[in-house]
């Protein structure tokens, strides 16, 4: 009886610590679940109906309209360049875990789209992107940090090389205006004008990983997403133009992030496009 007892309790013992065991390991599955889910679908939990609505729209009617009209890829751009335009975080996470997920982006290109954003919307807002960014490279097993694509630097290639590409990619984009812009205008804005050609264009414009088409793309989006930058995203539209960015292309790009930036932002950008020569 005591051996049956002793017996009784010892595989009692095996399987409570077993299934403790299996119980922490499938906790563990259970909160990687979770958080996938928080990342791609969590307010389907809380907001089922309302995310069902918005997703059919975003993800479904709104790019199916983008066929033919804008390639998967620069629509992908598109996205995360007007999310980082509206500050939509959380949101630019689960818009890039999928763009990695399918292969329409490389981890390449969307860190040039976080990079560039900080000549337009400043560095206090494109810091956490980059957090969030990693964070999501990370989880699918992007090796960091990435290849450098710089190609210009004022110590390996001479003093001003960064000024001098930055200022014929202006004149690329802008025309013959923009040559030694610095140097015109009144004094006080002349250092503003200085560091557009230095760092806005030779630090970002000048890098690989995206054509000066894409780069134009995004910055379009940037300045259309932020809201009351008309003036810029005039220019921006010209030379968008000039890229061979097509007026059309440019307002089936507006459809495309409408669903994250909103209707009157959307609208405010397709009149600054049509309004342009």
């Amino acid at each position: 009886m005591k051996k049956i007892i002793a017996t009784f309790i010892g595989l009692f013992c095996v399987l409570f610590f077993c299934g403790a065991e299996t119980a922490d390991k499938t906790g563990e599955n259970d909160n990687m679940k979770i958080e996938k889910s928080k990342l791609d679908s969590s307010l389907f939990k809380t907001d089922a109906e309302f995310m069902q609505t918005f997703r059919n729209f975003s993800d479904g009617e709104v790019p199916a309209y983008a066929k033919g009209k804008v390639e998967e890829k620069e629509r992908n751009l598109a996205v995360l360049a007007a999310l980082l335009g509206v500050q939509g975080k959380e949101e630019f996470e689960v818009a890039l875990d999928k763009a990695l997920a399918s292969g329409s982006l490389t981890a390449v290109e969307a860190k040039e789209v976080i990079y560039q954003a900080t000549a337009y919307l400043g560095f206090g807002k494109v810091r956490p992107f980059l957090d969030s960014a990693n964070k999501i490279m990370k989880a699918h097993k992007i090796k960091l940090p990435l290849e450098n694509q710089k190609t210009v630097n004022d110590e390996a290639d001479g003093e001003n090389s960064r000024l001098r590409a930055g200022n014929q990619k202006q004149i690329d984009f802008f025309g013959e205006r923009t040559r030694e812009s610095w140097l015109n205008g009144a004094e006080s804005g002349r250092i503003i004008n200085f560091w557009l050609a230095d760092n806005c264009f030779g630090d970002y414009y000048t890098r690989k990983g995206l054509t000066d088409r894409q780069r134009e793309l995004i910055t379009f989006c940037f300045l259309a997403s932020q809201g009351g930058c008309e003036p810029q995203l005039s220019s921006h539209v010209r030379a968008n133009i000039n890229v061979e960015n097509s007026k059309e292309y440019l307002i089936a790009v507006v459809s495309q992030i409408l669903p994250y930036i909103g209707y009157p932002r959307s609208l405010n950008a397709i009149r600054v496009v049509n309004e342009v020569n």
